[in-house]
């Protein structure tokens, strides 16, 4: 469970906000933290007061992403029509994608975990294949994150998808 929520009106809230929306739309080494603060209207100050550093900010803000985007990924491959394992993977990949896309994440969830995170994602994927060989997560992980990443670098979203949608898992 959540220990904490942000409030959009409170410093610690708005740079959250704003670093979601900086680090969804460029790769995380081209935001800078003064954008970060002018973007929230708050100083630098702020940031290394509630998160100690940039990485700080952005592992809280990927997390939080990250959960919203396995949940969703969960559900759909929960609700697949068929069952399979194929279908479930598939269901998953595309919700994720979708919101990916449609979220403006795409730079946020295109990179691997920064700073020894887990991956998130992987786990996730594992999860639908409980049976399956280990690296099997990290590697649709792995093509996952290169669908999104096209798209972040310019890639028509539907290309990306419809590329994403070719991988067959029995």
């Amino acid at each position: 469970m959540r220990e904490w929520i942000p409030i959009s009106t409170s410093p610690k809230g708005r740079l959250a906000l704003a670093a979601a929306r900086e680090f969804g739309s460029r790769p995380f080494a081209e935001v800078t933290v003064n954008a970060l603060a002018e973007a929230a209207q708050v100083t630098t100050g702020a940031i290394y007061h509630h998160f100690e550093n940039k990485l700080g900010l952005y592992q809280f803000v990927r997390s939080d992403v990250e959960r919203r985007l396995t949940d969703r990924m969960a559900g759909a491959a929960a609700a697949a029509p068929d069952g399979s394992a194929g279908a479930r993977v598939s269901a998953a990949l595309g919700v994720g994608f979708d919101f990916a896309v449609q979220a403006r994440f795409t730079w946020l969830l295109s990179e691997p975990p920064l700073g020894g995170a887990p991956d998130e994602l992987a786990a996730q994927i594992d999860a639908l294949f409980p049976s399956a060989p280990t690296p099997l997560g990290a590697i649709l992980a792995a093509a996952w994150r290169a669908a999104v990443g096209c798209a972040a670098r310019g890639t028509a979203p539907d290309d990306a998808r419809a590329a994403l949608m070719r991988i067959s898992v029995d």
